[in-house]
């Protein structure tokens, strides 16, 4: 009777389609996301390349296809251009969709600035952060998480937002030469830039911002109009890969540390030292928070980016993470 209504037929048939869909699926062509970090030796941007150097986001069917600019005013320059679809910048970098910039924040990736260190000579110029009073300190670019900082720092310390002159000078590298040519006074640099500089004797950390600032997005990954519009599918699973490599750096401090030490150029000790402390700040889900949105929109002002606050809303979206 079962060989007569055709059930097991159907039935098989049903596990023939699902197999041969997903061994199609297995077979597609991976589709390539160009990614863009707005710095080359941060390890805030690592997770792209460790993600990608694991399969991680091959296993999702992409392929990337990695550039580093020197700050977020390039990497902007670079999605208005089409030149990439996702860019890994800062949150302060949301500034720049309110002025007509033709993207969107996907994701919140990190909170607190612990990244960051304010390093200078160590010839006694400077000795503490209160004596940057009035000093010159280079910053990555305008509009930047490194130009804010400094103004946030002179703004506590009851100078004003201007209290210090900023130097935009564009990557670490470049913040080192001019610190050591004495062109400027103090720079803003990422921790693994700050400790080398430490170590070669020629320089000190004056300040780090893990206590001065709390409620704050230091870093968010960006997507273009287009790419939103045209690869969402591809969006998500880059997502959904970023977090999975999140997840793996945390229980996989041998293998992050071997790929990160490549990719910023420390030694063993440096390298386990940044990891301890910046693995705290990534985002397992990359939500935003409504407080550190409200310290970014009042960022905007006080820098001068914008004339006004604006709606915070409009420069994000969270379409794209994992589902809860």
């Amino acid at each position: 009777m079962s060989n007569r209504d055709g059930k097991p037929g159907r039935a098989l048939a049903a596990i023939l389609g699902c197999a041969i869909a997903a061994l199609s699926a297995s077979l597609a062509p991976a589709e390539t996301l160009r990614v863009g970090k707005a710095g080359r030796e941060a390890f805030s941007f690592v997770p792209a390349d460790i993600g990608a150097r694991t399969g991680i986001f091959k296993r999702h069917n992409l392929e990337l296809e990695i550039a580093s600019f020197g700050g977020d005013a390039r990497i902007q320059q670079a999605m208005a251009a089409d030149s990439i679809d996702i860019a890994l910048g800062s949150g302060p970098g949301l500034a720049f969709i309110a002025k007509g910039s033709p993207v969107k924040g996907i994701a919140a990736m990190a909170g607190p600035p612990l990244l960051f260190a304010l390093v200078t000579r160590a010839d006694n110029s400077v000795r503490t952060a209160d004596d940057l009073k009035g000093r010159k300190v280079g910053v990555s670019t305008v509009g930047s998480v490194t130009s804010w900082i400094v103004s946030e720092v002179a703004s506590q310390k009851g100078w004003g937002f201007d209290g210090v002159t900023q130097v935009t000078i564009g990557d670490d590298a470049n913040r080192i030469a001019a610190l050591k040519a004495k062109a400027i006074d103090g720079a803003i640099v990422n921790l693994a830039v700050a400790l080398k500089f430490v170590q070669t004797g020629e320089g000190r950390i004056v300040l780090r911002f893990n206590e001065l600032i709390k409620d704050f997005h230091v870093h968010v990954i960006f997507a273009t109009d287009k790419a939103i519009a045209s690869m969402p599918a591809a969006l998500r699973s880059f997502m959904t890969g970023w977090f999975e490599t999140i997840a793996f750096m945390r229980s996989n401090k041998a293998e992050t540390l071997k790929i990160a030490k490549e990719i910023m150029e420390t030694d063993d000790q440096t390298t386990a030292g940044i990891y301890d402390e910046l693995m705290p700040m990534f985002s397992d889900d990359g939500r935003f928070n409504s407080r550190a949105l409200a310290v970014l929109g009042r960022s905007f002002v006080q820098m001068k980016t914008l004339p006004t606050e604006p709606d915070m809303s409009k420069l994000y979206t969270e379409d794209f993470l994992p589902k809860k």
